[in-house]
């Protein structure tokens, strides 16, 4: 006689593996995970939230390095001289032409770059040297590098151009109020390049061969490959290091600072050379509220940024 289904179940119930425990926590266990996170706690607070506070309360004090005795609260005072200040929109469109241009250079060629050495070739790896190098180099010392390239009697880039007779007289780069910008977006695009380059080539490495193979047995070419299998796939490697990459970039005077110092005539001064700026000055209640400013330009860029990003994963 054949087993009913219930007892068919009931034994199917009986050599059923037991559910896995769950793991619990008891007092002593949290204590071991606090006694070691409290380290890491502590070091943020005292190198980060620290200095944060304790600077971002002169924003709203009259801080001056000549005169420590008195430094009365003032409110709002520092941000609305700065917002009145005719070189605010200066600086701020010249920040956002720095950001956007050295963007959108640096991704492009650094997208090239690490599709090309996606593939192996001979000395590959002396190429991938030659092209990361850059990354490991100070940002302060290339805009050193960079000043004398473009020196307008002894540089390089001067030199190459009546060479070639694209130029018949030296071109005065970072001395030219319409050229010093230019001139400092193509030594940031050099030294960012690497890091899209790296990003992007490990992104890469990472999509499944069998999906190019099933790309190219449907008959798809080289960029539909590209643009229907490829980016879609390392789409969040993308998107991650464009935001870091902004943020970065927004946040990096040390080329600019190297170069120019924010001259001639304030014509590649951003918003962190003219913190520097302040901070040389003595003033470091106007170079605190610009910091603040620098910071909540972030922090909303990072907000809609995500906010598209989540939107756009939604099925």
């Amino acid at each position: 006689m054949s087993a009913s289904t219930d007892e068919v179940a009931e034994r199917g119930r009986t050599h059923e593996a037991p559910p896995p425990r769950r793991r619990q926590f008891t007092k002593r266990t949290s204590l071991t995970i606090l006694a070691y996170l409290t380290p890491a706690f502590i070091f943020v607070i005292i190198f980060t939230y620290y200095p944060l506070v304790v600077g971002g309360q002169m924003a709203f004090r009259k801080w001056s390095l000549y005169d420590l005795t008195s430094t009365p609260f003032i409110g709002l005072e520092n941000f609305t001289t700065l917002i009145a200040n005719p070189l605010f929109s200066k600086v701020m469109l010249n920040s956002l032409v720095w950001v956007v241009a050295s963007l959108v250079v640096q991704f492009l060629i650094g997208f090239m770059l690490a599709l090309g050495l996606r593939k192996k070739f001979r000395f590959r790896g002396v190429y991938q040297a030659m092209i990361f190098y850059p990354w490991a180099v100070s940002g302060f010392l290339i805009g050193i590098l960079f000043r004398w390239m473009f020196n307008s009697e002894f540089g390089v880039f001067n030199d190459m151009l009546m060479r070639t007779g694209v130029s018949a007289k030296p071109i005065p780069w970072l001395a030219n109020p319409d050229l010093a910008l230019v001139a400092v977006i193509v030594a940031n695009v050099w030294y960012g390049v690497a890091f899209f380059a790296i990003m992007i080539l490990a992104a890469l490495q990472s999509v499944p061969h069998e999906l190019h193979e099933a790309a190219a047995i449907d008959g798809a070419g080289r960029w539909r490959t590209l643009t229907r299998v490829t980016i879609p796939t390392i789409r969040t490697t993308l998107v991650l290091t464009v935001l870091l990459r902004v943020i970065w970039i927004f946040n990096f005077p040390d080329i600019i600072y190297g170069m120019t110092g924010g001259g001639p005539g304030n014509q590649t001064q951003i918003a962190t050379t003219w913190m520097i700026q302040f901070t040389q000055q003595g003033d470091y209640g106007l170079a605190s509220a610009l910091g603040f400013i620098v910071m909540g330009v972030l922090v909303v860029f990072t907000g809609v940024y995500l906010t598209l990003l989540t939107r756009e994963r939604k099925p």
